[in-house]
């Protein structure tokens, strides 16, 4: 169940506007740019259920998903220290915006993969704070997330190509290798 709040219907139009096209590249730059214009437009604000941190992991709830256009736009609740291991995107684009406070994100490229194990190379750290935005494009989807301040929540916006409902997780092995685990996604109540 999506989200109600002040300034929905135009979050949805801007983000309609940018989703047409068929390149991958041309429709996350036109996302990142819409997602920028609307976290800065004082006329959209999410509800106050999105601020609410759930104790012992970041919090996915459903902003939106278009009937029309397939995309799913989900809040990220990240209470202080909250993040994620290294995942991917199951395959699909995605823009990430930060909406309030501030996110670190880590990029990962795949380097070895052997029986089973992966191994990947840190490729770049970005601090992103209150309304900047991102895109992870396959195959270069490999990432983490994390809150990294001690005492603030932060929140962000991502929009995937289509619901995302589930991806692979990959947990670092005391040889250096990862493990991957397949994770079914779930939302929060809002």
């Amino acid at each position: 169940m999506s989200l109600e709040f002040e300034g929905k219907d135009r979050l949805i139009k801007r983000i309609d506007t940018a989703i047409d096209g068929d390149c991958p590249f041309e429709i996350t730059t036109c996302l990142r740019r819409a997602l920028v214009e609307c976290i800065a437009d004082p006329g959209i604000k999410l509800p106050d259920e999105v601020f609410e941190v759930i104790p012992g992991h970041y919090a996915r709830r459903e902003v939106y998903t278009s009937p029309d256009k397939g995309y799913s736009m989900i809040a990220m609740t990240w209470g202080p220290g909250q993040g994620t291991p290294i995942h991917d995107h199951a395959g699909m684009w995605c823009v990430e915006g930060v909406w309030s406070g501030c996110i670190e994100v880590v990029s990962y490229q795949l380097v070895d993969e052997h029986d089973g194990k992966y191994r990947f190379e840190d490729v770049g750290t970005i601090v992103a704070g209150c309304g900047s935005a991102g895109s992870l494009i396959p195959p270069h989807e490999y990432h983490t997330i994390a809150n990294t301040d001690p005492q603030k929540t932060a929140v962000s916006v991502h929009i995937y190509k289509h619901a995302m409902e589930t991806c692979n997780l990959f947990h670092k092995d005391e040889d250096g290798w990862c493990s991957k685990e397949f994770k079914q996604l779930e939302l929060d109540a809002a």
